[in-house]
């Protein structure tokens, strides 16, 4: 019987597509409210009611309005004397922005013998939340109606609202590298990231990356242009659908999505560059002015540090950067360039040379070992033989003026600029040139905690020649809130181009320093660079650009993208 009495009140309100103000809201007088009532008010008879019906939401029936933003609801009660405190907090409408909702389902009860349909229930709304420390978190909302008629007009109504948010990706080229961290990176894949690509409707093609370098072959050099899917036999063992990768023949254009390490995700980063710059007939030789990457790349953390994906969402977690890159949140961000005379060597975050280069030339001779054990015994090993590296290291410091940046925008050369650039000198035990934040969970401030993402500077940060015991107050620094930089031999710089020329064969890799074999490709006159993780080995000198908002990655400040507020106690 209660199940009829609600269709009978739903039938009713069926349709309707303009709201009556409740007699309650309308006994309010108006000097009474506040500012932001108002607001409120003001900008919900402003929006267009879509439908309006009855639904069973938790435990209570609910009068629920659908309009172009969102889904409101408020309670059914018995009429009551006004003034009456407890029923007005049973009343007080509850709501959800359309704009963190990212699929709808009919809630359907099956049986053993009814495998594809059952029972209909109602329909099932799944809700993007923001929780404590930027994680976002999957939810429900309940929406329950057993009209089939009732539940099929605002199952279609929800559809088309969310076709309308055009900046959320329908399909994903998926790059998995399984070596990274703990091998774990498939397992991360297949337990928490493709369940909710999969809930969301985006279509996915997987390629699991077989060595170092297969990203940039597969996304740089392969062309993928002139083939027929149902013919094309690639080179690398990959869906048909990448094909249409970059070529534009293709509706929906794919975005491009990495699972693993910083590595990993500097890599495609990278590769991603590397092929607009093709696509825009440049030479990547000298290059100058790179062309920004087409298309967005998405970040699932799955390294040892995940330095890069946790700058870009504020923590390492799969599920937040997996519900970024459903709800379409695009975050520009800046890029380096890392190139020698006249050549490009690659795009990358940040860069460590001295310690930092020597520490991950010594960690990749022991890729035996456990992650973190390979980490802190290179550490250790590095400290042990802590020695200064003779360089002269020039600088363009950072101005925000408008000409300056614009003469930078235009590729102005150092000669054209002489009387800006600063020169410094000397002994140093090591170098960080970083344009993110560089957060994780050993330096939870950031290893460059004064720059941002997209700012247009970098952060220059030396350690001149000191004893190891303060050395390593330096470092341990980093994994407190006490400021890491606030020693006599530490100093920092915002800067737009850096030049780091070593003047001496000191932190050449000696292959002697060491029993064991280096690894292949050590080069006995190289100087070993860390690069958002990967060793760069360089015979000369580097020269370090800014580039502002040269890549578009997922992930950003839930504070700006997705600021709902979502009251309803059964979420």
């Amino acid at each position: 019987m209660p199940r009829r009495r609600r269709r009978s009140r739903v039938s009713a309100l069926e349709g309707c597509r303009e709201e009556e103000a409740p007699p309650e809201a309308a006994a309010v007088p108006p000097a009474l409210l506040t500012s932001v009532q108002q607001t409120q008010a003001a900008a919900a008879a402003a929006e267009q009611i879509l439908l309006r019906g009855i639904f069973e939401i938790g435990r209570g029936s609910c009068d629920v309005v659908l309009s172009e933003r969102a889904l409101r609801w408020r309670p059914i009660q018995p009429e009551r004397p006004t003034g009456d405190s407890t029923y007005d907090m049973l009343c007080k409408e509850e709501f959800i922005e359309l704009k963190d909702v990212f699929s709808v389902k009919l809630k359907r009860r099956c049986s053993v013998k009814q495998q594809r349909s059952g029972t209909l229930l109602g329909i099932t709304l799944f809700i993007c939340l923001k929780k404590e420390q930027n994680k976002l978190k999957d939810s429900t909302l309940d929406l329950i109606n057993l009209s089939e008629d009732h539940c099929d007009i605002w199952f279609r109504q929800f559809k088309e609202i969310l076709a309308g948010f055009s900046n959320r990706p329908k399909s994903l080229k998926i790059l998995l590298n399984p070596q990274s961290h703990k091998k774990e990176a498939i397992q991360v894949y297949d337990e928490k990231v493709e369940p909710l690509l999969k809930l969301a409707g985006i279509k996915t093609d997987v390629t699991i990356t077989e060595y170092e370098g297969h990203a940039v072959s597969l996304l740089k050099e392969c062309d993928l242009q002139g083939f027929d899917g149902r013919h094309w036999k690639p080179l690398f063992a990959i869906h048909w659908s990448v094909q249409r990768l970059f070529t534009g023949i293709q509706t929906l254009e794919p975005s491009v999505v990495c699972i693993g390490g910083d590595g990993s995700a500097s890599e495609v980063a990278h590769a991603l560059l590397l092929r607009a710059q093709k696509n825009a007939g440049m030479e990547t030789d000298g290059i100058l002015t790179p062309v920004r990457a087409q298309l967005p790349l998405g970040l699932i953390p799955a390294g040892s540090t995940n330095v890069l994906a946790h700058s870009l969402h504020g923590i390492s977690h799969v599920v937040t950067a997996t519900l970024h890159i459903i709800m379409g949140h695009i975050q520009l961000v800046d890029v380096c360039t890392f190139s020698t005379t006249n050549k490009l060597l690659r795009f990358g975050f940040s860069a460590m040379f001295g310690f930092g280069g020597r520490t991950l030339a010594l960690a990749e001779k022991y890729r035996w070992m456990s992650p973190n054990h390979r980490r802190d015994f290179a550490v250790m090993k590095a400290l042990a033989k802590l020695k200064p590296e003779d360089c002269e290291i020039s600088f363009l410091p950072f101005n925000s003026s408008e000409d300056v940046q614009e003469r930078r925008a235009q590729g102005s050369p150092k000669s054209d600029c002489n009387d800006q650039w600063q020169m410094i000198q000397g002994q140093f035990l090591n170098v960080s040139i970083m344009a993110i934040p560089c957060l994780c969970s050993v330096a939870p401030r950031g290893l460059a905690p004064n720059t941002r993402l997209n700012n247009g500077s970098m952060a220059l940060i030396i350690a001149r020649n000191t004893t190891r015991p303060e050395f390593m107050k330096h470092l341990k620094r980093y994994a407190s809130v006490k400021n890491q930089f606030n020693f006599p031999f530490v100093e920092t710089y915002t800067v737009a181009e850096v030049i780091v020329h070593p003047r001496n064969n000191s932190s050449r890799y000696n292959p002697g320093e060491e029993e064991e074999e280096p690894p292949e490709t050590a080069s006995e006159n190289s100087f070993p660079w860390n690069v958002d993780g990967d060793l760069m080995e360089v015979t000369s000198e580097v020269h370090v650009r800014l580039h502002p908002r040269l890549i578009s990655l997922y992930g950003g400040s839930m504070e700006e993208t997705n600021d709902s507020k979502v009251t309803c106690n059964c979420l």
